[in-house]
């Protein structure tokens, strides 16, 4: 089972709510999920109505059976500031470049250096135990950037290993590389059954294997239910449109004969999405990988909403 579960998708297909949810879910019956947000938009903290999070980690959230969730904003700079100081013992010459602003550079321009400090926290906090020799946290839980940047954004470490023949900075990019592309990590993508969600979801599952990282399983979200599908759209067309009047008639609906030319349209409308969804599963099922369904929770998330969306990956295993 792995213990990093790392969560990435097209924007705006839920892959933050689908991280929280996939915490809060690993957290049930006494387990201990860490959270972890590295993109600086406070998007968790959102999830679950609470203040944004400061660089530390603190529990946000107690799931089902008394499992805790902690959550951890991840900042460049205040990592980059741990780095210097777990390496190079560099404490309070490290605030002091921050002052001169040396610090803000690196994680910036520097290419490639955000990242590296991003994922090596997160696979130190997957690698942490506690005194009594016991992982501090039985999963990490990344709300990772977008399924454009992901692979680059996870394989950053090995460039870095590349370019760094020796010491520790070459040492810290192989520990975090021998997490990531290990069976401690799963990278789960996020989409929707939509053309461009599933053809990026696509391009990022051949770019991760391409780059030998663990890829988990496809998550499709905010499902909708299929209510008519286009044979039932025909049977109510035609001759039989007096019969439908009719039937909303009997069913007390005044001013039937006006609304079967709109209710009908938007029969069509629906079969039209149904088909186009059923096209968008086929091209998923051609990946060869475990695929899973989540409904649609009405309109926006509250964290009612996010303890029901964690009781459905329960029921699907996701991160098992």
């Amino acid at each position: 089972m792995s213990r990093l579960q790392v969560v990435s998708g097209k924007g705006g297909t839920g892959k933050t709510t689908v991280a929280a949810a996939l915490a809060l879910a690993l957290a049930t019956e006494g387990r201990r999920t860490l959270l972890v947000e590295v993109e600086g938009r406070q998007g968790i903290a959102q999830l679950f109505e609470t203040e944004a999070f400061p660089y530390e980690e603190r529990k946000i959230a107690v799931a089902p059976g008394g499992g805790e969730v902690y959550a951890l904003a991840i900042d460049a700079e205040r990592a980059l500031l741990d780095y210097l100081q777990m390496f190079y013992k560099l404490g309070g010459a490290g605030r002091a470049l921050k002052k001169l602003g040396a610090i803000d550079f690196a994680t910036t321009i520097a290419p490639g250096v955000r990242d590296v400090l991003l994922t090596g926290k997160a696979c130190e906090a997957v690698r942490r135990k506690n005194k009594q020799g016991a992982y501090a946290y039985d999963y990490v839980v990344m709300d990772a950037p977008p399924t454009g940047r992901i692979t680059r954004f996870l394989n950053v470490n090995d460039e870095v290993a590349g370019l760094a023949k020796i010491g520790p900075i070459h040492n810290q990019a192989q520990a975090v590389m021998r997490v990531l592309k290990s069976p401690e990590t799963a990278v789960h993508l996020v989409t929707l059954l939509e053309e461009m969600p599933v053809q990026e979801t696509v391009d990022g599952i051949a770019e991760l294997r391409g780059a030998e990282l663990p890829v988990g399983k496809v998550i499709v979200n905010m499902v909708r239910p299929h209510v008519l599908d286009e044979a039932a759209v025909r049977a109510v067309t035609g001759d039989r449109r007096k019969e439908v009047a009719r039937t909303l008639t009997r069913a007390g609906v005044s001013g039937s004969a006006k609304l079967v030319t709109p209710l009908l349209e938007q029969a069509a409308e629906h079969a039209e999405r149904v088909e186009l969804e059923r096209e968008q599963r086929a091209v998923l099922g051609t990946l060869g990988l475990t695929t899973h369904e989540l409904p649609l929770i009405g309109e926006g998330m509250d964290l009612a909403g996010l303890y029901r969306l964690a009781s459905e990956l329960r029921k699907l295993g996701v991160g098992e």
